[in-house]
């Protein structure tokens, strides 16, 4: 049987560009940039490449808060000491609120000397230490008031707050049940158009789901000292947060046999 040379249909041809005109305003439905069609023979056997890509929107109801816990003082020992002390005392007050030990991280202890700079040479005036703390799954109504509550409990620093869905692998099954049919959809046209037949899958690939993509960062910074921290996070205690929406995107390739009709 006769084949000819590999076919590469560029989303950019002219005759592409008619047919997806009425769709353009549709952004989940755009073409790749590249389809392709493979090992065409005299009845116009072949295969037919498609990439989809899909979103699926969702309001995130869970947050993350990465807190810090920083002390100050002339003796090295006495800092970690009391360091330690803060640091217990907001690990105890969030398990009080029912935050198990799998919610609650410690991470970058450091200790570093302070030097005052104002005459001609260095001065050690004390130490300083901090101490990260990460708390995830928190319901995002209870935000507000828990930033707050922390912050008056040790926790001097707030790094970020992030939002995610608990919801999110079910929303990203949905967008990849959704990518595959509008895979479908597409091939099913383009075939039709070329004077082909559709068939079934040959093979079907699935993108990997970046894990960053679960996050969303708030904006949520407060590291001006231990004062100005607790006043802005006493405010924060009656803020509606609004955490908006996060996209959940999935992305297939998908290979469909093709007939001649």
């Amino acid at each position: 049987m006769k084949r000819s040379h590999l076919i590469i249909i560029l989303g950019t041809i002219a005759a592409g560009a008619v047919f997806l005109s009425a769709c353009a305003s549709q952004a989940s439905a755009s073409l790749p940039e590249v389809i392709k069609v493979q090992n065409v023979g005299e009845n116009g056997e072949g295969t037919l490449n498609v990439v989809s890509r899909e979103t699926v929107k969702v309001v995130p109801d869970m947050a993350k808060i990465v807190y810090g816990i920083t002390t100050e003082n002339e003796d090295a020992a006495v800092c970690q000491q009391e360091n330690t002390e803060k640091l217990n005392a907001v690990i105890e007050y969030l398990k009080g609120l029912g935050y198990d030990e799998g919610s609650i991280q410690t991470s970058d202890f450091s200790l570093n000397p302070r030097y005052d700079w104002s005459g001609n040479t260095q001065k050690l005036v004390g130490y300083e230490m901090t101490t990260r703390l990460t708390l995830t799954n928190v319901p995002v109504d209870d935000l507000g008031s828990l930033i707050s509550d922390t912050v008056g409990t040790g926790a001097n620093e707030i790094y970020y707050v992030s939002y995610f869905s608990s919801k999110y692998d079910e929303c990203y099954q949905e967008a990849l049940k959704m990518a595959v049919e509008s895979a479908r959809a597409k091939a099913e046209t383009l075939a039709a158009a070329g004077g082909q037949k559709l068939g079934a899958i040959v093979s079907m690939q699935e993108y990997s789901d970046s894990q960053s993509g679960r996050y969303i960062a708030s904006g949520i910074n407060l590291e001006s000292g231990a004062g100005a921290v607790a006043e802005t996070a006493a405010a924060t205690m009656d803020m509606a947060v609004m955490p908006g929406e996060m996209e959940v995107s999935a992305q297939v390739s998908v290979d469909f046999a093709l007939a001649g009709e």
